[in-house]
């Protein structure tokens, strides 16, 4: 939706969705095969592909390509989807020499080598934000679920910040950038804070405390477009969705699958008691802030604060309980078995983890990439053709 017009003050409508549908979209790296580098490669992937491809897009940097679903009534039907694309990928890929991963960024890319899609849109940011804009080297999922309104969209994301740190610990893929190991799980998520709209979203009271919100910024000329509000959640008032972007870039096919059954779990969950008229439990926004810090810092070993009081309990405890309270939500929309993968990630090791373990056996980064970029071709591979 585009709001270019200076000081203009006009109603931004939410477009209903009547059911809780899904779209993906899901940055990939592309690696030179033979070094583990980063290529600059997006450029002739389109020129063969076709710029207007309806699912493989650019992004800002040319080592980046991004993959996108249609609307989508399942989370089968959404990784069917990005899988189908990702094949796609790999096809044309074989042929022009590269290859991809998938984690929140490239262990030893440097922001400065790359090249910026030639776009007027991304060059016209990176002119505007500078130093923040162009350091983003950095690889996430998003995930939109449908809602029926505008006002049930904030009501839903105020209580969903809740749970911002697990899906975070979940997704962690990014410990290395620069040639070290950083000491956190999800690295990505303290480079993008550093963008003047990016992290936390704001506590709002309503629908239209949000329209307020972005044609003060538009008339104040810091934002054109609602698409610069770059919050870990999100409205997307022409989708009609909640689009939640707190991830890092899954390594696999069953990692996307279970975070998005997550994702569409809580939306829901939470959509439902929003209708009932139950209570929502909004925790203080420091609150939000320290689980952020300590998702992040820890990942999965994070101590995650409960409660308003400052009561803990170990994320790997919280995580279990959490899958279990969701499970009758994740049958009625037919995605028990990949909101159960989440054990799988919990058991074998979320990305950063299984990253820094190939690091302590072989001591090379570039092994850390062959191994991310062997793991989503097997698991693309090891799906079944929808």
């Amino acid at each position: 939706m585009d709001l270019t017009t200076a000081g203009a003050l006009a109603p931004i409508p939410f477009t209903p969705s009547p059911r809780p549908t899904l779209g993906v979209e899901v940055e990939l790296q592309i690696i030179d095969p033979q070094s583990c580098t980063l290529k600059q490669g997006s450029v002739a992937l389109l020129d063969r592909l076709g710029h207007d491809h309806p699912k493989i897009k650019q992004e800002l940097t040319q080592s980046t390509v991004e993959v996108i679903t249609g609307i989508c009534g399942t989370v089968a039907e959404a990784v069917a989807d990005v899988t189908g694309s990702v094949r796609e990928l790999y096809s044309l890929g074989d042929e022009l020499g590269m290859t991809f991963a998938s984690a929140g960024t490239h262990p030893f890319g440097q922001w400065r080598d790359q090249k910026i899609f030639p776009n007027d849109r991304y060059q016209s940011l990176v002119d505007r934000i500078q130093w923040p804009a162009r350091r983003l080297l950095i690889y996430g999922l998003h995930v939109h679920v449908g809602l029926q309104s505008g006002e049930k969209a904030i009501a839903v994301s105020n209580a969903l910040a809740n749970y911002l740190p697990h899906l975070l610990a979940l997704s962690a893929s990014s410990p290395f950038i620069d040639f070290e190991d950083t000491g956190l799980a999800s690295a990505r998520s303290k480079i993008f804070e550093g963008m003047p709209t990016a992290g936390l979203p704001y506590r709002l009271a309503n629908y239209g405390e949000f329209q307020k919100f972005i044609n003060t910024l538009v008339r104040a000329e810091a934002i054109q477009t609602i698409r610069e509000i770059w919050w870990d959640i999100r409205p997307h008032p022409s989708f009609g969705t909640l689009e939640i972007r707190i991830c890092d870039a899954p390594s696999t096919m069953h990692e996307l699958g279970s975070l998005v059954a997550m994702v569409q779990c809580l939306v829901v969950a939470l959509g439902d008691r929003y209708e009932q008229g139950a209570p929502l439990d909004l925790f203080k926004p420091w609150i939000l802030r320290e689980n952020k810090w300590r998702a992040c810092r820890h990942g999965l070993d994070a101590d995650l604060i409960r409660d308003n009081e400052g009561n803990r309990a170990p994320l790997r405890q919280q995580l279990p309980d959490l899958v279990a309270r969701l499970e009758p939500v994740a049958d009625r929309l037919g995605c028990l078995a990949e909101l159960r993968g989440t054990h799988r990630i919990l058991d074998e090791g979320a990305s950063y983890e299984r990253q820094r373990a190939v690091m302590a056996r072989s001591h090379r980064l570039p092994d850390v990439v062959a191994s991310l970029v062997a793991e989503l071709r097997q698991s693309a591979d090891a799906l079944p053709m929808i």
